[in-house]
């Protein structure tokens, strides 16, 4: 299977940002991801998931949420990365900007978020419900949300680390006030950043199945209820 790359600028909610769209050939569905606090496109984990979901047939878009000077801002302040509102309108406008463009117009979406980004990407689904058809968060914030949360209708996987214990918590609390088919999977003796050895390669290969059956008409098993 062939992948081609391309990095370009994307505009969206006003600003221009940086982003790297794979697409394989005969791609059955896109996931947009969003990075966590202090992280960019450039983040090897989450490059690592997008080349493990390429390989199965899936495009991915890496984006820079931030633009150069507010990246730069942030890491003094790190007060964008906290802005859930602010990420979350880039998202929505990422998301319109697929659903207009020829080679991604007709690709069901859907979003990875990771730790802050988690949060966005549940409140960008919650927006455009007829558009993202999943949705996946790696040690994620869905408590950041906020009432956005109980509005989403895309099956949501989230994936925290054993021993991310406050992540975990917060994830546990989450399962009860999202209302979409949820499930939440433990990564046994992964911490925040799944550094562990073969902590990330289960999260690339829980995320690229539950994508898969999300995404991918040919995969896609019949709806069994959410496990909580």
């Amino acid at each position: 299977m062939t992948t081609w790359t391309t990095t370009g600028r994307i505009a969206a909610a006003g600003v221009e940002l940086d982003g790297d769209l794979s697409l394989p050939d005969n791609a059955g569905g896109l996931v947009l991801f969003a990075h966590g606090s202090g992280s960019s496109r450039r983040s090897p984990r989450n490059r690592a998931v997008a080349e493990a979901l390429n390989r199965q047939g899936l495009a991915t878009l890496l984006v820079d949420l931030l633009t150069g000077p507010e990246d730069q801002a942030d890491a003094g302040d790190r007060r964008l990365r906290f802005d859930i509102g602010l990420l979350a309108d880039r998202l929505i406008g990422i998301i319109d900007w697929l659903r207009w463009r020829p080679a991604t117009a007709a690709l069901p979406i859907g979003l990875f978020g990771a730790s802050t980004g988690a949060a966005a990407a549940l409140v960008a689904a919650a927006a455009r419900p007829g558009a993202v058809r999943a949705v996946v968060s790696r040690g994620g914030r869905p408590d950041l949300a906020g009432p956005a949360a109980a509005q989403v209708v895309a099956p949501t996987l989230l994936i925290v680390g054993e021993r991310d214990t406050e992540v975990r918590e917060l994830n546990e609390q989450a399962c009860g006030a999202l209302r979409a088919p949820t499930e939440l999977r433990i990564i046994p003796a992964a911490t925040h950043l799944f550094e562990e050895p073969g902590t990330l390669e289960q999260v690339a290969e829980q995320a690229g199945r539950w994508f898969g059956d999300h995404l991918l008409p040919a995969r896609r098993a019949p709806a069994t209820g959410a496990r909580r």
